[in-house]
């Protein structure tokens, strides 16, 4: 199958790249890795939960259109070109979702149609739509891999509605790719961490690294034995790229991310002795941190053989040194990455 960017590029030019959601956490280092390899990069985010710091490293070479995504796709009119289309903007975080699960579910299923629509319409533009390890739902084996079945918990459960707006997406990615022909690919993330991120929304490790200088206690939901596999946004990043640039991963889902669990309570007692803290652990009930009826999961571990298989993928980043990189960010009161 030929590689159908070639047939909107003249030979020569650089790649045109558009990416929603690139001031974020995982967007802007995949930002950061297009405009390395030589693309043009335009961004759309409404910066709700981005950061413009985030692009500055790039912002000379980054087309910013400070918009949400169905305001600033028609901005772009039709002769921009693009050769591909990373589609990371989401409303995301526990916290988030239950705040607003109005907003939640509107922004990830209409702005998701958008993307599609706008590739679709720009001569099917290949397509990564970034899902999430959420659709899995409760877990009915102890590795989640993509053929599973989804076993998600009841409508009357808030937390849920977010699997079922990430599933909806992925179904409309699947379907554009059978009956349009998009290079739809689909990625389901799974615990992305790291520099950037902001602990604002219920994002564990920022949360536990903030409290760790700081010297306050580490606030573990539950007893801590639940447990979760951590990967750098920069490895994360580094794939989406071949993923997408592979035709033969096309209309397939694959899991992003670690397969390395670690116990949350163990967590807080890594972020505290890497970063040399004073903080001690406290253990607080769900039943304290959550609305009532609130679900967690017990663990939460992904398959990684079909992407493994599909592009080399091996996550580099060591848990350790992604909380240091986060804990210099942090310190340096700033969103910029830290040392590699």
């Amino acid at each position: 199958m030929s590689d159908p960017s070639t047939n909107r590029r003249p030979s020569g030019s650089p790649r045109r790249t558009l990416v929603t959601g690139g001031a974020g956490f995982i967007g802007s280092h995949l930002v950061e890795r297009l405009v390395a390899r030589g693309d043009g990069v335009t961004v759309v985010d409404n910066l709700s939960t981005g950061c413009r710091d985030n692009l500055r490293a790039v912002e000379d070479r980054v087309e910013l259109i400070e918009a949400s995504v169905s305001d600033g796709l028609p901005a772009l009119g039709g002769d921009r070109g693009f050769d591909e289309v990373y589609h990371l903007a989401a409303a995301v975080g526990v916290e988030l979702v239950l705040a607003d699960p109005i907003g939640s579910i509107r922004t990830n299923i209409r702005e998701t149609d958008a993307v599609l629509e706008f590739s679709r319409a720009g001569g099917n533009i290949p397509t990564l739509i970034a899902s999430s390890s959420e659709v899995y739902g409760k877990p009915g084996a102890s590795v989640f891999s993509e053929d599973d079945d989804l076993l998600l918990g009841p409508t009357t459960v808030t937390r849920w509605s977010y699997a079922h707006t990430k599933a909806i997406d992925e179904h409309l990615a699947l379907a554009y790719h059978r009956q349009h022909g998009l290079g739809a690919v689909v990625c389901r993330f799974f615990n992305t961490v790291g520099p950037r991120q902001v602990g604002h929304y219920g994002m564990v490790v920022p949360r536990f690294v903030g409290a760790a200088l700081e010297n306050r206690p580490l606030r573990v939901f539950g007893d801590g034995s639940q447990s979760r596999c951590f990967c750098d946004g920069r490895d994360v990043a580094s794939v989406l790229p071949d993923l997408l640039g592979n035709a033969a991963c096309h209309g397939r889902v694959f899991n992003v991310g670690s397969d390395h669990p670690t116990p949350i309570g163990e967590l807080a007692e890594l972020v505290i002795e890497t970063l040399g803290s004073d903080s001690g652990v406290e253990l607080v009930p769900y039943d304290d941190a959550y609305p009532s009826g609130f679900e967690d999961l017990r663990h939460r571990k992904p398959d990684l053989a079909r992407i493994r298989e599909a592009v080399g993928f091996e996550p580099v980043y060591s848990l350790e040194q992604t909380i240091r990189d986060l804990g210099e960010q942090i310190r340096s009161g700033t969103r910029k990455e830290g040392a590699a």
